[in-house]
């Protein structure tokens, strides 16, 4: 057996001097740092935790996971879409992500719907069927999707 992919990500929080943590009362602002020096701001939700305490202008966890299930989805696509002889000039998808209870009364994302809307180059373009059988074979061979158990809908959308 071929051993496995090893992935990475480093995420760093300080507390500020002047928050009251005991009361809930901290940043949740914190920095995601990846391979290659990439960092990013990330945050609790402003959904889940309130301003101040959280920052609208950094990646929440919920929005990175349906980012992730959107990208892994697209790279699959336009690879499969590639040996199938199309060629894709544009891939655009606004994912969005439901958080409900389940049965246990915690919070998950129990649904990700993707709705991406390609363009195709002159040389063809995918009939309705094989345009259906290129995502359910994206959706069958994302490593992301394989990896969790929120149901991931695929509604693609016109160009």
């Amino acid at each position: 057996m071929a051993k496995p992919h090893l992935y990475r990500a480093t995420v760093t929080w300080q507390r500020d001097a002047e928050d009251d943590f005991a009361r809930g009362r901290y940043s949740r602002r914190h920095l995601w740092h990846f391979d290659g020096g990439i960092a990013l701001a990330a945050s609790a939700s402003p959904l889940v935790v309130p301003k101040p305490w959280s920052a609208e202008d950094a990646v929440d966890p919920e929005e990175a996971f349906i980012a992730s299930l959107s990208s892994c989805h697209m790279l699959t696509f336009l690879d499969i879409a590639r040996r199938g002889g199309f060629v894709v000039e544009r891939y655009q998808d606004e994912a969005e992500g439901e958080m409900a209870k389940n049965a246990e009364g915690r919070f998950w994302i129990s649904q990700v719907t993707l709705r991406p809307r390609i363009v195709f180059s002159d040389a063809g373009t995918p009939d309705a069927a094989e345009s259906e059988r290129l995502h359910h074979a994206a959706h069958e061979a994302c490593f992301i999707a394989n990896s969790v158990l929120t149901e991931v809908r695929v509604e693609p959308a016109g160009p």
